[in-house]
C-alpha cells in the first residue's frame, strides 16, 4: 500500500511539474474557457463574508484564489499545492496579476494538512481532489481542519447526466485532448492521465455520500455544464 501511494504521488507530481508552464493556457484551449464561467459560479456559490480566513488546497497556479481575492478583498487565503512548480508559477501570477495582497503560498500536501484543528472557515478545492491518493483521507483532514459551522466546496469533474452528451464528451476526451496537449506542451502522457483521473473520479452522489460519511451535514452538489463538472458543498458540523 505504501509503495501505491509513494508511486501515485510521483506521478501526479511529474504530471504536474511537466506542464505547470502551459497548465493556464491548456485550461483555456481545452474547456474553450468554460473553465472561467465554472470557477465564477463556484465563487459565487462560496460568497465568504469579510475577513474570511480561507485555503484554498490544490490551488496549482492560483486561479480560484485569484477570483477570490479578487471579488472579496478582505479575505485572507492561504494558496495551497503540494507541487513547487505550480506553486512558483501561482507566486509569478500572484505579482504579475496583483493578487497577492491578503495571500499566503505553502506547499502542502491535501491528505495531510499541516494546520491545527478549526482553522479555517471556508475551504476550498477546484480539479484537485480526483488526484488524491486517498480521497477520504483528504476529507477528513478538510474537516479537521474546519471551524465548527465551516464550509467545504469542490468543485471538481464529473459524470455527465445526458448518454448521448456524456459519449460525445468521452470522445473528445480521449482523442482530442491529449493530441492537444502534445501539439501544444509537447505532452500527450500527462493529458492522457489527466482524462483518465477524470473517469475514475467518483460521481455526484457517490462524492456526496463520502462527504456525508467524513461527518459533514447540509451536503448537496450543483451540476454544470450538464454535469461535466459538479459543485459540492457541505458544512461542518457544530
Amino acid at each position: 500500500m505504501k509503495s501505491t501511494i509513494q508511486d501515485k504521488n510521483k506521478l501526479v507530481n511529474s504530471v504536474f511539474s511537466d506542464v505547470h508552464k502551459k497548465y493556464d493556457l491548456m485550461n483555456d484551449i481545452m474547456s474553450l474557457g468554460i473553465h472561467r464561467a465554472w470557477k465564477e459560479k463556484f465563487i459565487n456559490w462560496m460568497n465568504p463574508q469579510p475577513e474570511t480566513k480561507l485555503i484554498d488546497v490544490a490551488s496549482g497556479t492560483g486561479d480560484i484564489a485569484k477570483e477570490i481575492l479578487s471579488n472579496f478583498p478582505n479575505a485572507t487565503v492561504t494558496i495551497g499545492d503540494i507541487n513547487y512548480e505550480m506553486l512558483s508559477e501561482g507566486k509569478k501570477r500572484s505579482v504579475n496579476e496583483n493578487f497577492f495582497k491578503n495571500a499566503d503560498f505553502c506547499s502542502l500536501n491535501g491528505e495531510m494538512l499541516p494546520f491545527h484543528d478549526n482553522n479555517f472557515d471556508v475551504i476550498t478545492i477546484g480539479f484537485g481532489l480526483r488526484n488524491f491518493v486517498n480521497k477520504n483521507s483528504g476529507l477528513k483532514e478538510m474537516y479537521r481542519c474546519l471551524k465548527p459551522d465551516g464550509k467545504l466546496l469542490i468543485l471538481e469533474f464529473s459524470k455527465p447526466t445526458n448518454k448521448f452528451f456524456s459519449q460525445v464528451y468521452d470522445w473528445y476526451s480521449f482523442n482530442i485532448l491529449p493530441k492537444m496537449g502534445e501539439l501544444i506542451a509537447s505532452d500527450k502522457d500527462s493529458y492522457k492521465y489527466l482524462v483518465e483521473s477524470i473517469r475514475v473520479h467518483p460521481d455526484q452522489e457517490t462524492l456526496k455520500n463520502m462527504m456525508i460519511d467524513t461527518g459533514f451535514k447540509s451536503c448537496h452538489f450543483y451540476n454544470l455544464s450538464n454535469g461535466i463538472v459538479a459543485i459540492h458543498v457541505g458544512e461542518k458540523a457544530s
